[in-house]
């Protein structure tokens, strides 16, 4: 009987354990997200030609995952950006990420194909698709002009 005990233990430790890093993968692609917005943001306020992608525009994005436990909004004011940690009503797109790895994957990679994570299921969007090609079109640029490799 002892050693069903100890198979028991064994496989509660190591459930305890993916939880654990379940639970700090998630926390981290929040704050890396909301790390990112806020420095889009920033880029917003102090370079002149960026903020020329927001003049006008507004847009309510929604990243989360599917189960809520990643929930960040972009809320594009036509001057600035707004960076909310919480779900929002009347989104224009909705990016629902599968689980904060397939976010993680999403935010780390150099090639940011949202219709690759689309085609393998890793994301849904929800809304108006056009408002993410705007957001991935700003994304990249503030990744060009911050490497200087911006033409």
């Amino acid at each position: 009987m002892a050693w069903l005990f100890n198979i028991f233990r064994k496989w509660r430790k190591r459930r305890v354990e993916r939880r654990f890093l379940e639970c700090l993968e998630i926390g981290v692609a929040e704050e890396l997200l909301e790390l990112l917005l806020r420095l889009m943001g920033l880029a917003f306020k102090i370079d002149k030609d960026f903020r020329q992608n927001i003049m006008g525009f507004t847009g309510r994005y929604q990243f989360r995952s599917i189960d809520n436990s990643v929930t960040v909004a972009a809320l594009f004011t036509g001057k600035k950006l707004k960076v909310r940690e919480q779900l929002i009503p009347d989104a224009d797109i909705s990016v629902i990420f599968k689980d904060g790895k397939s976010l993680m994957n999403y935010l780390l990679a150099t090639d940011r194909d949202i219709l690759r994570l689309v085609l393998n299921n890793e994301v849904q969007l929800k809304g108006n698709v056009n408002y993410i090609f705007k957001f991935i079109y700003m994304a990249n640029h503030l990744q060009l002009a911050l490497t200087r490799k911006l033409p």
